[in-house]
């Protein structure tokens, strides 16, 4: 009896010991979020809570952020060591992208977070590691060789998507066409990034899709990291979502290094390749100037900010492109009349007839086009929350201060959606708002700013722009699109960029009889 009491003794004080630590530790924690942070102060913006309380409305973050800006154009989460300013004032934007470029930076808080998945690549970095990837970059898609090569990858791929979607034609099926929108813009960012043939809408390239599947559950892990401040020790301890994410990233890792290792081997025995056209032989052309900088590592970082860049904002764009065409229905037919229109095709031929006779010249007449694939962007951001790091205290435009290591965010999704800025229309899908005389007219980039803006302006617009028009004038040129179920509600799942939350299932009718 007297070894159980002294046990029981034992247990109960170790109990009692852990409960004080716990409570210790999460006293702590809260004196580091609550304490230095000015908080009832008017000079800063307006607490609304930690970046902590993200969790419980993280299915609906980005509405809920647009609920809180339409009362305070810029408001405050508090963090453990720094604030997260949120603002869809376009003119902090302009200040934090543009005027005050050099004293905003990503920041640790971010970089850390995101490190595992997209290393040092250009999405991920500053200084000397973004102006290096920068300047080649930006030379790369200036040149009309990758132009016309990108164009030719995404007429051929629009071809091959044309044919699948004519399958549920003819067996009256539903689809998920943002699953099939996520493998064609593979395939195309591969093809035009790294000279491979993935064929991920043809299913036939099983380690392809893995990759993909494993990609896109990265993402979503990596960006959960935000409200999650156990990640350190989990990542630690590889539990839970972290050892998901580990093994994920394991995958992408053999998937991507065995890519670039047979692009070196296909370049050796080629000898000289400069005249190469896909980016990653060009920029390993690059690096036989420096072979130390150009390491497998760092060009596996390269690889995978291409792929997000060039994979998910696309698709995602279209998909809900798509979404917007069956809930406007009349706006999908106005943009099917325009293609027949400007490209003269015999209903007998086929789709690849019609593709070719896609050029730069009939994709600049699809004016509405544009206006309509922009409406979409401005609604649904490709990247629906960005920012930068302050790097020394600050103010604003509108006012309020931010201290160094203060991360300054601004929410593209909130901004579209805000009267202040689109009119009491904001909220309605209307692409006649961008033309004028029938003619597309850009607006500021720091209103819409879903391609960024200043210095670090995305450089793939123009290719964005070029395969989404593809594809779209190649799909509702030979079909129409109605949602399988109108009643179901239409949301995103919340990670860096703006999928649609368990896809989007339509149904396809032929608007002609020609073969595919």
């Amino acid at each position: 009896m007297d070894f159980l009491s002294s046990l029981l003794s034992s247990l109960l004080i170790l109990a009692a010991t852990a409960i004080l630590l716990l409570f210790i530790s999460f006293s702590i924690f809260l004196f580091r979020i609550y304490t230095g942070k000015s908080i009832n102060s008017s000079l800063y913006p307006p607490v609304i809570g930690t970046v902590y309380h993200q969790f419980f409305y993280f299915n609906r973050l980005y509405d809920q952020k647009t609920d809180v800006l339409r009362q305070h154009r810029t408001f405050r989460l508090l963090g453990l060591s720094h604030s997260a300013v949120h603002t869809a004032d376009p003119r902090n934007v302009e200040h934090i992208l543009k005027s005050s470029f050099e004293d905003y930076c990503k920041g640790e808080y971010d970089c850390t977070i995101v490190k595992d998945l997209f290393g040092d690549g250009i999405f991920a970095v500053d200084g000397d590691k973004w102006r290096q990837q920068r300047k080649l970059a930006s030379f790369e898609f200036s040149t009309r060789v990758l132009r016309d090569f990108s164009c030719g990858v995404f007429r051929k791929n629009a071809a091959k998507l044309a044919g699948i979607v004519s399958e549920f034609v003819a067996t009256k099926q539903a689809f998920d066409v943002q699953d099939l929108l996520m493998k064609c813009t593979m395939d195309s960012i591969f093809k035009v990034g790294f000279g491979m043939d993935l064929n991920c809408s043809g299913g036939t390239n099983k380690a392809g899709n893995e990759f993909s599947t494993a990609f896109d559950e990265s993402s979503a892990l990596v960006y959960w990291r935000y409200v999650d401040f156990l990640w350190k020790i989990k990542r630690f301890l590889n539990l839970g979502s972290e050892a998901v994410l580990r093994k994920n990233i394991k995958a992408i890792d053999a998937f991507v290094y065995g890519v670039i290792r047979n692009k070196r081997e296909q370049l050796s025995y080629q000898g000289d390749y400069s005249d190469k056209e896909d980016i990653l032989s060009r920029f390993l052309v690059e690096g036989k100037k420096d072979p130390s900088k150009m390491t497998d590592r760092y060009l596996r970082d390269i690889i995978l900010n291409f792929i997000i860049a060039g994979k998910d904002t696309t698709a995602n764009t279209l998909s809900w492109f798509f979404y917007m065409m069956c809930k406007n229905p009349l706006i999908q037919e106005k943009i099917s009349q325009q293609v027949r229109e400007i490209i003269d095709y015999d209903d007998k031929g086929n789709v690849e007839d019609f593709v070719g006779k896609i050029t730069d010249s009939t994709l600049d007449k699809m004016q509405y086009l544009h206006a309509a694939l922009t409406e979409t962007l401005r609604l649904y951001p490709a990247v629906p929350v960005d920012g930068r790091c302050s790097e020394r205290d600050d103010v604003l435009p509108d006012g309020y201060r931010v201290k160094k290591g203060d991360g300054v965010y601004y929410v593209a999704y909130a901004m579209g959606r805000m009267t202040y800025i689109w009119g009491d229309d904001a909220e309605d899908f209307r692409p006649e708002r961008w033309l004028h005389d029938g003619l597309f007219q850009p607006d500021s980039p720091f209103r819409f700013v879903s391609f960024h803006a200043g210095p670090r302006i995305c450089l793939g617009k123009e290719f964005a722009y070029r395969q989404m028009k593809i594809v779209a004038m190649v799909l509702l040129r030979f079909f129409r699109f109605q949602l399988e179920d109108e009643k179901k509600q239409v949301t995103y799942k919340t990670m860096f960029t703006l999928h649609i939350k368990e896809g989007l299932n339509l149904r396809v009718f032929s608007r002609m009889g020609s073969t595919y």
